[in-house]
């Protein structure tokens, strides 16, 4: 999991130890601008290697600079240790944004509506359904709606994880109006007295303006309280793109990343959280319902600098 990032950052962590020789000495030391350069060229190649956009490296770049350029040290510091340390930091607040899951659940108005985005392939309906297990181990009840008219075998996956889960499935026919499907879900959900409405919607690409528009409609027409992002980690910049284009067209509110057991390299959930300014909140790391863990920044670190 994430091992191309930490094995780039592995390489960094020695290639800081050459900054050694950029220092000046006498009471203290600090570090050269000119060495620092080298050092921050090798540290764009591997973050590009690992999926991280090119803006959000000018970013984690920019701010190393400001923090160590003419930075006064002891002497007999650790230098490379306070390299890792600032790139560490600096990666850190690209992950600003938090949302705790646990408390909208708890506080939200019922039935309380999230509804899920992304392009096909990346494992959306899969993750609904392991929300729904999330869910239904806490003690709430769940309804799915399916949105995703547009392809008759996603209404068929639906219920099938519905069956699974003993879990209701809203649906009409395939063609139909994917937000009249949102309706009937959110009423059904209101006269059962059901907690929590899970859309599942189109993933066509992201490109389809067609698919844009059916998105906004379905969020006019159901109002969910959390819209979120389904990107697929090993999709590298093309996951972020597409958290791009669904934020601007419709803004989601939190993201989910799959696949990330499949030897994810980890640039995409830098670079989605920073690029779309909205937070991580659960990693898909398998294929059976269990397999879902709330993101930590902490245990992100530890796993790519550990």
């Amino acid at each position: 999991m994430f091992r191309a990032l930490k094995e780039k950052l592995g390489l960094i962590r020695k290639r800081a130890e050459d900054l050694e020789e950029g220092f000046t000495t006498g009471i203290g030391k600090r570090i050269s601008e000119e060495k620092l350069e080298d050092f921050l060229w090798d540290l764009e190649i591997a973050l590009m290697e690992a999926d991280v956009a090119v803006d959000v490296i000018e970013k984690i770049k920019e701010d190393i600079k400001k923090e160590l350029v003419g930075k006064k040290v002891k002497l007999g510091a650790n230098i490379g240790k306070i390299v890792e340390n600032t790139l560490k930091n600096t990666i850190r607040n690209l992950f600003s944004q938090k949302f705790d899951f646990e408390k909208f659940i708890r506080e939200s108005p019922r039935p309380t509506v999230i509804m899920f985005v992304g392009v096909n392939g990346t494992g959306k309906t899969t993750v609904i359904a392991k929300i729904a297990k999330y869910l239904m181990d806490r003690g709430y009840s769940v309804v799915l709606a399916a949105a995703d008219t547009f392809r008759a075998g996603a209404i068929e996956q639906l219920e099938t994880h519905g069956k699974n889960l003993g879990v209701k499935v809203v649906k009409h026919k395939a063609g139909g109006d994917p937000a009249a499907v949102c309706y009937d879900a959110i009423e059904h959900a209101k006269a059962k007295r059901r907690d929590f409405v899970l859309i599942d919607t189109a993933g066509r690409m992201q490109t389809n303006r067609n698919l844009m528009d059916e998105m906004k409609k379905i969020k006019r027409v159901a109002k969910p309280h959390l819209t979120i992002f389904v990107g697929d980690a090993l999709a590298g910049n093309d996951a972020i793109e597409q958290a791009k284009t669904f934020n601007d067209a419709i803004e989601v509110d939190a993201v989910i990343l799959t696949k990330v057991d499949a030897d994810a390299k980890g640039g995409a959930a830098i670079s989605i959280a920073y690029e779309i300014g909205k937070p991580i909140i659960f990693l898909g790391t398998g294929q059976n319902y269990e397999d879902l863990m709330e993101f930590d920044v902490n245990w992100f670190l530890e796993r790519i600098f550990g």
